[in-house]
């Protein structure tokens, strides 16, 4: 029953976009909500997960869950590297 690994069918066409919306909802709640920082991996997540679950992968609850991690994740990279390069930057 739950023995199968999911076949999760995705195309460069969901990194190229579900990643910056949730990159943009991210920034969005933390520039006109003032979310504290240390909550927007909480904002990420969950932006990623409806997106991934209610529009990407919709019908594959399995799939759903397991990219809006990994969209999630990847929103949540390019913030900490940016900030990252940006204070290594100012620092040299």
């Amino acid at each position: 029953m739950f023995t199968e690994t999911p076949v999760i069918h995705t195309n460069m066409w969901d990194a190229l976009w579900a990643v910056p919306v949730v990159l943009l909802v991210v920034l969005i709640a933390k520039w006109l909500f003032r979310v504290r920082s240390s909550w927007l991996s909480t904002v990420s997540t969950v932006a990623a997960l409806l997106l991934s679950i209610f529009v990407s992968h919709r019908g594959d609850l399995s799939a759903g869950i397991f990219m809006g991690f990994f969209y999630s994740g990847a929103a949540m990279g390019v913030i900490y590297s940016i900030k990252q390069s940006f204070l290594a930057y100012r620092e040299g």
